[in-house]
């Protein structure tokens, strides 16, 4: 019998979790559902605790979630509300190590090309 989404919506959501967890070159793998199912609002503490030894997937390596959440453990109070604010926390903390290669670009160069530019 095949599966045509309706009859089984864990395996659709499944599926579009392992899609959507890469956000601007971060890649949470596993760790993006278990954050969007953590119970919240939580402190950053019980988030490394419980999650701290996830590897966070960069262009130039790999990062631990404690790793990478580390300044924010200097805050006691320091509390997340969402899933969402966990990932932008996390997005901001990586910087430039998420982007990839400075400057590159993949976009085409044609080397024979008018040096004019056009406004």
């Amino acid at each position: 019998m095949a599966n045509t989404g309706t009859d089984d919506e864990d395996n659709v959501k499944v599926e579009e979790t392992d899609q959507d967890s890469r956000e601007l070159g971060v890649e949470f793998g596993e760790l993006d559902h278990e954050l969007e199912t953590h119970e919240y609002p939580t402190t950053v503490d019980t988030l490394v605790e419980e999650y701290g030894d996830h590897e966070l997937e960069l262009p130039s390596g790999e990062e631990s979630f404690q790793e990478v959440l580390g300044p924010y453990t200097q805050e006691p109070d320091q509390q997340f509300n969402d899933a969402g604010e966990v990932r932008q926390a996390v997005l901001s903390m990586v910087g430039e190590g998420a982007v990839g290669e400075a400057g590159y670009s993949d976009r085409g160069v044609d080397s024979e090309a008018d040096d004019t530019q056009s406004f």
